[in-house]
């Protein structure tokens, strides 16, 4: 922003705003208006943008005296696509760069900026309003950011996890984060009943009640496998820490990061909350693991099947209360017999399409059913957009969503 003094003959600095050179105070006082003690004069140098003119526009009513009143709110994290802008607004200015967002809007005796910016991936926001009187000046505020704040998840809906990675010259790193997690109650209509009935027995499942290491999750992509394995989380808090391996191909290719991931040092969690204590169980998930746990993956992936192994119910895990999820897209025949074999696995599901039928009934009559069913993604494409989805074209990679 640079609202400036009158510059002088060459005078290309930025400079503060600055009354004029009054005479000594008079016995009277002078009857002098704001436009006399602030005269304005914008400049402007390679340093300043769009965003600073919108900035000094802002201001000038209010320097002037024409709205005397100013009302500013902040709000975060805001809505990515909240408008800040009351009813009947008239945009007159805007600029957009960098993630950076300024908008200059008028109305019936009033004027608004509203400015918002990323920070990562919250969005925050600042709106300021000057008015000719206060009551206008709160009433364009407040319908400025009416519904403009971005609904935070309670901690019921929030679990923390781990996201491990294998950085260059540092080794295994870990980033905690906390994660939103549906309940079952909210999800359980998105699956068809065979695994409606599994998910139903793993929710309740507690400590003791641990009879496999290996939780295999298997179907074609966009049927809710990563959905229901964040809900699981949810479910599973209070005695199992979930960690999340980015990089599962290098996990078990190289032993050290297998170690500290597995079995390393272990905390003690309560809920969301870290405290040491006896070790905790853990569950490592890992996602997409097709060519981990196919047929030829002995072949083609060295050791690392031997190693997946070894960690379930071989001497690696001995001693320690690790489980493994893994999560992948091929077909439970295509997978290699040591995965499968019973009393390996604490469950083995296949998520796949709903059924007509349940098609029908998830969409409750707001579009056509598909015939023969359709995965989640598709059931929410088609009750979202037109009715021409070709239900039998392959799911665009960027639309799957959280419903993998």
């Amino acid at each position: 922003m640079t609202l400036l003094h009158q510059a002088g003959p060459g005078d290309g600095t930025v400079g503060a705003v600055t009354p004029p050179a009054t005479e000594p105070m008079a016995a009277e006082p002078m009857a002098v208006g704001p436009a006399d003690l602030l005269p304005l004069r914008l400049t402007l140098d390679d340093g300043n943008g769009p965003g600073d003119v919108i900035d000094a526009l802002a201001l000038a009513t209010f320097t002037t005296g024409a709205h005397p009143w100013a009302r500013s709110a902040s709000v975060s994290p805001a809505r990515p696509d909240a408008t800040l802008l009351p009813p009947g607004a008239r945009v007159i200015r805007r600029s957009e760069a960098d993630n950076r967002t300024v908008v200059l809007a008028e109305g019936p005796g009033w004027t608004l900026k509203a400015f918002w910016w990323r920070n990562g991936g919250t969005v925050n926001a600042d709106v300021t309003v000057t008015a000719s009187d206060d009551r206008l000046a709160q009433e364009v505020l407040a319908q400025a950011i009416d519904g403009a704040e971005e609904e935070k998840p309670t901690e019921e809906d929030v679990v923390a996890m781990g996201f491990w990675h294998l950085a260059a010259g540092r080794g295994p790193v870990r980033a905690r984060r906390r994660i939103e997690a549906p309940g079952w109650d909210e999800v359980r209509g998105n699956y068809t009943r065979p695994v409606v009935d599994a998910f139903d027995g793993l929710m309740r499942l507690g400590p003791d009640q641990v009879n496999g290491r290996l939780l295999l999750m298997h179907g074609p992509p966009g049927t809710g496998k990563t959905t229901a394995l964040r809900t699981l989380a949810r479910a599973w808090r209070d005695w199992c820490q979930v960690e999340i391996v980015l990089d599962p191909e290098r996990l078990f290719a190289d032993p050290g990061y297998l170690i500290e991931v597995a079995l390393g040092p272990q905390r003690q969690h309560h809920g969301n909350q870290e405290d040491s204590g006896e070790e905790q169980w853990r569950l490592l998930l890992l996602e997409d693991c097709d060519e981990l746990i196919r047929g030829g993956a002995k072949r083609a992936a060295g050791q690392a099947l031997s190693r997946l192994l070894n960690l379930t119910d071989g001497l690696l895990g001995q001693g320690r209360k690790v489980l493994v999820a893994v999560t992948t897209n091929e077909d439970l025949e295509r997978l290699h017999p040591a995965v499968v074999r019973p009393g390996r696995c604490l469950a083995r599901i296949e998520v796949g399409p709903l059924t007509e039928s349940e098609s029908g009934a998830w969409l409750g009559g707001t579009a056509r059913t598909p015939p023969g069913g359709a995965t989640l993604a598709e059931l929410y494409a088609l009750r979202q957009g037109p009715a021409s989805v070709l239900l039998s074209a392959p799911a665009a990679t960027g639309g799957d969503g959280m419903y993998l």
